[in-house]
């Protein structure tokens, strides 16, 4: 059994202005992927600096920012067996080019500068990622149970946790 990880995902606004939001988010349902945290949001700019500050002082950095605050961003968090492995093979490659055919980039991206689709690449920046974009969200508990045991007992999926 592949051990359950969560990761970041964020669907970005071209993404939302083409109308691929359900696409998207069914490809990861449908490999068996549960989303625990979802929000359309407009992030600001100093959370988008702060969520890429490993690439400022890069040539991209400017036009990273000011594309994904140009619009609306789906933020969501998923949770599964290798997640953020998998994850990463299913957005595929940066550049839509060398995007392996069936990845999400090669399917539907356009500009390597203006990505429909950001994952996590490591668990330490999913850790940072979901931490930044889902402050209020309960940890991942170890040895709760595999990812297929939880479905099949019915147990309830919260969209959003907050703290009291």
């Amino acid at each position: 059994m592949a051990e359950i990880e969560r990761t970041f995902l964020a669907l970005k606004p071209g993404g939302i202005e083409r109308g691929l939001l359900g696409e998207i988010i069914g490809r990861f349902e449908r490999r068996g992927f549960r989303f625990i945290a979802l929000k359309l949001t407009m992030v600001s700019r100093e959370l988008t600096e702060k969520h890429y500050a490993e690439h400022k002082g890069k040539d991209f950095f400017e036009g990273l920012v000011s594309y994904t605050t140009s619009g609306p961003v789906v933020l969501a968090v998923i949770e599964g067996g290798c997640a953020i492995s998998v994850a990463r093979e299913m957005v595929g490659a940066t550049d839509p080019k060398l995007a392996k055919p069936g990845a999400i980039r090669s399917d539907y991206g356009i500009d390597v500068r203006r990505n429909l689709i950001h994952a996590s690449d490591s668990e330490e920046s999913a850790k940072r990622e979901i931490a930044l974009h889902f402050p209020d969200l309960i940890p991942v508990v170890p040895n709760r149970g595999s990812f297929e045991s939880k479905i099949s007992t019915g147990t309830d999926m919260n969209i959003t946790i907050s703290k009291k």
